[in-house]
């Protein structure tokens, strides 16, 4: 192959997206095709090929209030430890710089000591949590709710407006907003998994009654990507059988923005804050 530094990086379309599919696949991520058509159609991203193959990829997602989630940064196997995801999400900040964005990522800890040094702070932790299921479970499914409301509650939440994302969301096939005494989740089909985010309560108590609730309701695997700071949520969904896969450290490149009015339970996945 080529020197990395000659390999050009480029611009993809929504025509990458299953190019893009298969290295997410490779990393054993839950991201599915439409998770990539989102990206491409809404947000930047960025890749290298070697040939006809896509190798590298990162994602620049942007937000209201200036701010930009870097995402979908992945390097296929063969070509790791060579540059290309810190040359991509150089890429990604330049970009974020032109436009006077504010950049978020959330990063696993192998990330993190990467991100650190180029200049990323770290903020909240995430941990994704797992719980599987073989057989549908006997409970009805909590009272649905509406995509405004989950709207309006995810901007009082984030400080963001998300109103792009979680529309796509809870337009595909399959997905389904939840809510119960005052809480609010938004779940979605995943390539191996169903994933539950985000999870916005008053407290603790009612986010583990809703989460549970969608649990009862639903077949298969389930993840949710939990706030760490929230240890009384976390703690339930241990009890409840759920088991921690892996941290992530959620991490800020630039000048501190409005925060929201309250921390979620549950984020709607490291890949979208």
């Amino acid at each position: 192959m080529a020197a990395i530094d000659d390999i050009p990086v480029v611009q993809l379309g929504v025509e990458d997206a299953a190019a893009g599919l298969v290295l997410s696949t490779e990393a054993h991520w839950n991201q599915n095709e439409d998770d990539w058509r989102f990206f491409l159609r809404e947000g930047v991203v960025f890749g290298v090929h070697d040939g006809a193959q896509l190798v590298a990829t990162a994602a620049l997602l942007p937000y209201s209030g200036n701010n930009a989630w870097i995402s979908m940064v992945l390097v296929t196997a063969s070509h790791r430890r060579r540059g290309l995801a810190t040359r991509l999400v150089d890429t990604c900040l330049e970009t974020a710089r032109k436009r006077g964005l504010t950049s978020w990522l959330d990063a696993t800890p192998a990330g993190a000591a990467v991100y650190g040094p180029l200049g990323f702070t770290p903020t909240l932790q995430l941990r994704r949590m797992r719980l599987e299921r073989s057989t549908r479970g006997a409970a009805a499914p909590p009272a649905p709710a509406t995509l405004d409301a989950l709207c309006a509650r995810d901007r009082r939440t984030t400080g963001f407006d998300r109103t792009a994302l979680l529309t796509a969301f809870a337009q595909r096939s399959g997905s389904r907003i939840a809510a119960a005494s005052g809480s609010i989740a938004l779940v979605r089909d995943g390539r191996i998994a169903r994933h539950i985010g985000p999870v916005l309560a008053n407290d603790a108590a009612t986010a583990l009654t809703l989460v549970d609730a969608i649990a009862q309701s639903e077949s298969g695997p389930l993840l949710i990507d939990a706030v760490a700071s929230q240890k009384e949520f976390l703690e339930g969904l241990a009890t409840a059988g759920w088991t921690t896969e892996r941290p992530f450290q959620r991490m800020r490149f630039g000048p501190a923005t409005k925060a929201g009015e309250e921390p979620p339970f549950a984020v709607a996945g490291p890949e979208f804050g």
